[in-house]
């Protein structure tokens, strides 16, 4: 079925623009001007992608950004006026898979839309749960187990963060090889955007950063994620 991509914005003309552009590429949408309208529309279906204004009228942006990505484990990208550097790290920390700046051009969100559906996308759709040095991540509903059979959320960003691992142990991922296959704009704001989730996948999976055991960070090459892996 072809994705169903939400659009969040309080501003009608770029509920309209956007609409419009993803429409043309061959998405379905759906508009809302508030996050109440929104958040009801939520009850019946989960879109596949989310675009989310963070100067809403009725609610805070990056408050509904975290309940997407961690509790309904949507793909989220912000699009907001907020060019501050703290305001996209704040995003990318709660969730967000994305953060584009106001103004844009509606073909750079339609290609970030789709490099992101690109990248929810398996290699082995039958590849469901991976068990590791005791711990086991269950991709059908995104969460993490720990070795007590405890569960965590896992985000959709961080899940597509732990694939990529877990289908390549003890095998260096570099960074162009993490965009290339995760999808986003190389520089500044994918590298920040990879930390973010890599610290978040360290403090879930209790991997000291000064000493890690499962994900090892290359200097200047990338990363190793060290372990045996077996798919079921």
């Amino acid at each position: 079925m072809t994705a169903l991509i939400s659009i969040l914005d309080d501003e009608p003309a770029i509920r309209a623009m956007l609409s419009e552009a993803l429409t043309e590429a061959g998405f379905r949408t759906q508009s809302f001007g508030r996050a109440t309208e929104f958040e009801a529309a939520l009850r019946h279906a989960t879109p596949d992608l989310c675009l989310v204004d963070l100067g809403l009228p009725d609610r805070d942006g990056l408050s509904l950004v975290h309940r997407l990505a961690l509790e309904k484990g949507a793909s989220v990208i912000i699009i907001s006026g907020r060019a501050q550097v703290q305001d996209r790290i704040t995003g990318l920390e709660l969730g967000a898979d994305d953060y584009i700046i106001k103004p844009f051009d509606p073909a750079e969100v339609v290609a970030r839309v789709r490099a992101r559906l690109r990248s929810q996308k398996p290699a082995d759709s039958a590849r469901r749960t991976a068990r590791f040095n005791g711990w086991a991540a269950h991709f059908d509903r995104f969460a993490l187990e720990d070795p007590e059979g405890r569960e965590t959320a896992l985000s959709q960003a961080e899940g597509a963060v732990l694939r990529l691992f877990l289908e390549r142990p003890n095998r260096l991922i570099t960074r162009a090889f993490m965009q290339e296959s995760l999808g986003g704009t190389a520089g500044d704001s994918f590298d920040r955007a990879m930390d973010v989730r890599i610290s978040r996948l360290r403090t879930k999976l209790r991997d000291d950063p000064k000493n890690p055991q499962l994900i090892k960070t290359i200097y200047g090459a990338g990363y190793i994620f060290l372990g045996e892996v077996a798919w079921s």
